[in-house]
């Protein structure tokens, strides 16, 4: 039987007698199944987790600020699991909790919203609506982008049909996205950190991405931030890639050298590009890449919205709870 929240529903005391306190964000309507003698309180996630819930076992992280995240890290002697619901738990690894403290992350939770998203953004660069937009804005017809068009054009990808598609970080999102590009017609790989072949599409080693990037016509970025993707999306690999190229990221901000991809841009030496993250967030109004030319920007939209995640949160602490191995758990 799922367990009751504190603050929520009825008004039981913060702690059972030889029961397990779980903290849960006030972010969504969480409510999981919890195993007997669990008892789940509700916080607010615009502050630090309260003082008098520093005794949980166990804490649940969605929307928390960083800031919030490093105020109690140190703060929770008996916390022994950290939920994040994000798929990039890099918040929580930031935090400094100690390192017998599990973390777990939320990979799947978001694959069909970001594959929705990237899908979105890789056929609006494709299908020139940005370009449409600006022409609406006008009142003017688009007559350049509309009416009879060669399928192929010299110096642009504006199909998917026969595209040549690089997805770099190629996880549960990635190969969640891949069979989507497939069955609209583009040839799919995917590149992480080893080779081989992943849910049926060909995967390239990183140590071989400029010379893959010097054939692909859409690059979708779906990394992770850490210290090896830091800019890994440089001013060099950036030149590998064909003047009419594509660039998608939906990953993480961090991963993109913002100033090279401007440049890019203006000079003309790259198709276009599709940001949904941004290394500073939200992205200050003075920032180059407002106006960067072709470029189309969205508020870190993709996610937001974690799918599936009360079955995860109520099956990791059942698997805490009996000494089990628990799932997505994060190398520390």
């Amino acid at each position: 039987m799922p367990g009751p929240v504190a603050g929520v529903t009825g008004t039981r005391p913060h702690r059972s007698l030889g029961g397990v306190k779980l903290l849960l964000p006030d972010s969504l309507p969480l409510d999981p199944d919890l195993p007997e003698g669990v008892e789940a309180v509700r916080y607010a996630v615009t502050g630090p987790v309260p003082d008098e819930h520093l005794d949980a076992e166990a804490l649940v992280v969605w929307g928390n600020r960083p800031a919030d995240l490093r105020a109690v890290a140190g703060r929770m002697p008996r916390l022994r699991w950290v939920q994040a619901l994000a798929a990039g738990p890099d918040a929580v690894l930031g935090a400094g909790f100690p390192d017998d403290v599990l973390v777990t992350s939320g990979q799947g939770l978001h694959d069909g919203p970001v594959t929705e998203h990237a899908l979105a953004l890789v056929l609006a660069l494709l299908r020139r609506l940005p370009a449409a937009v600006a022409a609406q804005a006008e009142h003017r017809w688009a007559r350049e982008i509309g009416g009879l068009q060669p399928l192929h054009p010299e110096g642009a990808v504006t199909t998917l049909l026969g595209a040549r598609v690089l997805v770099w970080g190629f996880g549960s999102i990635g190969q969640t996205l891949a069979p989507l590009l497939r069955g609209l017609g583009a040839h799919v790989r995917g590149a992480a950190r080893s080779a081989g072949e992943r849910a049926g599409f060909p995967v390239v080693a990183e140590d071989r991405l400029d010379e893959e990037l010097a054939r692909t016509d859409v690059l979708v970025m779906v990394l992770p931030a850490t210290p090896d993707t830091e800019r890994a999306l440089d001013a060099g690999r950036l030149a590998a890639l064909p003047r009419h190229a594509l660039v998608v990221n939906v990953g993480r901000g961090s991963t993109v050298d913002e100033p090279a991809l401007v440049a890019a841009l203006t000079e003309g030496r790259l198709g276009g590009a599709a940001l949904d993250v941004t290394a500073v967030e939200p992205l200050p109004a003075d920032s180059p890449l407002w106006d960067a030319p072709g470029l189309l920007l969205t508020p870190h939209a993709a996610g937001g919205r974690p799918v599936g995640a009360d079955e995860l949160v109520g099956a990791n602490l059942a698997a805490l709870l009996a000494g089990r191995e628990l799932r997505n758990v994060v190398p520390r």
